[in-house]
């Protein structure tokens, strides 16, 4: 459906948190332990130096980092419009720059929303994790070295396959190795295979949902973004992939690198399909990556992903202190700030896998009992034990959505309600109950009533149907966006803060204006094996443009010696590895880095044939008639208002 044109968007500014809201905070600062300071001064500790503001620039002058716009977390209380809670995180979350775990092992902190661990051996250093950007991770070695000496990289390890943890590596190997190459490059089994694929199928509407889980176009301040929970935000820059030279493919796995003997742990399908945790007796050292940190994780960010099991992630915490219980002097992971001392370090760990089993076994528990997953979210307390644990806050993930998260594992989406197997979808429903309401005017009577009383999360639905029903309704607009906010406002996850204020903002100025979508990197796609390829050019086939229409065509790549028949039919692209088709409408040789330039839009199809670099029999047309069938996905496409044009 289209949007009237006509409609005026409001510029308001964020407004001022309600009393409501306001109560809210002066009960939690009541109830959560704010005189326990040990945190902000293990963030501190080891502090040797930084760069000013955590600025980083790249080549061209433009900023990818900076801490410098947060600077109105220096105050230390809260105000109205922040959770206290939230607010606690996102100053602790502000410290920045090198500093020393334990001697001969140092991380670099507040430069990306992710960590750099840097482990000193016999005559170099070994990287782990490299940051989101290659501009990042320059800045970061740098730093390492003004600090430490220029002292050669021995190793880069992956501890798993999100993004903030290896997009900088280039800046780690191009410039901090005097070789510039010959370097190991270790990563869990499995690395490659989700660290391409994991967000390039439903990659479109993944970045566009980020855009609500991080915050990145929202002003900086205590209206607007303040945190990410694992950190500040994501960072900018320039993201490269390295491929990794040596595989962990179990727990037990050991490696001596540069002296420095490793063990290491598995943790696929925690926070990552593919994770790992590693343990350094020389420095009796722990390293749980991203599972272990100081906040309730995600099970199911709101970008999307597989969601993630809880289940699993409790057991290889567990295992963990079966494995180093005892024997870790300091703890760090790739986020947040370290832990120094058995105790607290094996207290942490404790706490952290009862967290995961709790909400799992409860989840499930409450599930047998014919409870719903809105229901089992309302319902579920997390014990006084873990409440009252700083670490086990929701401040990324949430116990009110990670118990979604688990119902979905197992159950899916269907509650088993019939009235929810085929509801109509948001704008012929959103007009009914507009309609049963007594129209726009008697809906907008009761809802300013419930706001005035602090029942923000009902007003929302409420208000939503009108905004679908008609999204010209400037007072409609209006109170959903005062209603986000203040919901924003009361919000300890910085991920519903974040969604909620962003939403707020596109209903009162409509989405932001970005650039097109640019072509995926050819480093990238050079990662990515050919079925992947096939793969997400067939979620790209239109399939009703499709009907009717049969094309197979004959591809042999010459430098990886593979062979595909590419078949659509049925409106359905399927493919055939190690074989040629007889029957094929046409067939192209040429090598499979021709073809990574022609989707990079560094060339086109018929350049690299009129050059010569694709071998040609039968129709090539077909190929392009195939090509003519394939869905450009939009950068922006709207999510609290009806879309403008509809896909079919």
């Amino acid at each position: 459906m289209s949007q009237p044109a006509t409609i005026e968007l409001s510029r308001e500014s964020p407004k001022e948190a309600s009393a409501p809201v306001i109560a809210q905070h002066a009960a939690t600062l009541k109830a959560l332990p704010f005189c326990d300071t040990r945190d902000f001064d293990d963030a501190a500790r080891g502090f040797l130096g930084t760069i000013e503001n955590a600025k980083i620039v790249s080549p061209q002058g433009r900023v990818v980092w900076s801490l410098e716009p947060y600077g109105f977390l220096s105050a230390e209380a809260a105000p109205p419009t922040v959770d206290p809670s939230l607010w606690r995180q996102s100053r602790l979350n502000m410290h920045h720059g090198l500093f020393e775990v334990v001697s001969g092992v140092y991380q670099v902190r507040g430069l990306d929303i992710a960590n750099m661990t840097l482990i000193e051996g016999d005559s170099g250093v070994i990287v782990v994790d490299t940051l989101t950007s290659i501009e990042g991770a320059r800045a970061a070695m740098e730093l390492y070295f003004q600090h430490r000496g220029k002292r050669p990289v021995a190793a880069v390890i992956f501890t798993h396959t999100h993004t903030d943890h290896w997009g900088g590596a280039r800046g780690v190997l191009d410039d901090a190795t005097p070789s510039g190459g010959n370097v190991p490059i270790i990563a869990p089994n499995l690395f490659m295979e989700h660290a391409v694929s994991e967000n390039i199928i439903a990659g479109p509407a993944m970045l566009r949902r980020a855009q609500y889980q991080f915050g990145p176009f929202l002003a900086k301040g205590v209206r607007g973004q303040v945190d990410c929970g694992l950190g500040k935000t994501m960072a900018a820059g320039a993201v490269a992939l390295v491929r990794p030279t040596d595989l962990i493919m179990a727990t037990g796995d050991r490696r001596t690198i540069d002296g420095v003997e490793f063990e290491f742990q598995m943790a696929p399908n925690s926070e990552a399909p593919a994770e790992m945790h590693f343990f350094i007796p020389r420095y009796k050292l722990l390293n749980l990556a991203e599972n272990c940190t100081h906040n309730f994780h995600n099970l199911l960010p709101f970008r999307g992903a597989d969601v993630r099991d809880a289940l699993a992630w409790s057991k290889y915490l567990g295992e963990a202190l079966q494995m180093w219980g005892g024997k870790a002097d300091a703890m760090c992971g790739q986020h947040h700030w370290p832990v120094w001392g058995q105790e607290r370090i094996d207290t942490m760990i404790r706490q952290q896998r009862d967290l995961y089993k709790f909400a799992h076994d409860q989840t499930i528990r409450l599930m047998n009992h014919g409870l719903t997953a809105a229901e089992i979210a309302e319902t579920i307390r997390l014990p006084a034990s873990l409440e009252g644990a700083w670490h086990g806050r929701g401040y990324y993930g949430h116990i009110r959505h990670n118990v979604k998260a688990i119902y979905q594992k197992y159950l899916g989406w269907y509650d088993a309600n019939p009235v929810n197997l085929d509801p109509l979808p948001p704008v012929e429903s959103g007009k009914k109950y507009v309609e049963y309401m007594g129209g726009a005017d008697a809906v907008l009577a009761r809802a300013r009533e419930d706001f005035a009383k602090g029942e923000f999360r009902f007003v929302a639905q409420a208000v939503s149907h009108l905004v679908f029903a008609d999204p010209d309704n400037q007072a409609a607009r209006a109170l959903l966006a005062d209603t986000f906010e203040q919901l924003g406002y009361a919000s300890e996850s910085s991920t519903w803060r974040n969604a909620y204020l962003f939403g707020a903002q596109e209903l009162r100025q409509s989405m932001p204006k970005t650039p097109p979508r640019a072509a995926m990197p050819l480093e990238t796609l050079a990662a990515l094996r050919t079925e992947q390829l096939w793969d997400v050019l067939g979620v790209r086939l239109n399939g009703p443009k499709a009907e009717g229409k049969r094309v197979v065509l004959n591809w042999h790549f010459t430098d990886t010696k593979e062979s595909f028949i590419l078949h659509l039919e049925n409106c359905a692209l399927t493919y055939v590895a190690g074989g040629q088709a007889a029957d094929a409408d046409a067939s192209f040789t040429l090598p499979r880095g021709v073809l990574d330039e022609v989707i990079a839009k560094l060339t086109t199809f018929p350049e690299a044939v009129g050059s010569g670099k694709i071998e040609v029999s039968g129709n090539p047309v077909r190929f392009g008639e195939l090509m003519m069938l394939m869905d450009e996905f939009p950068r922006m496409f709207e999510i609290v208002e009806p879309k403008r044009t509809m896909a079919s």
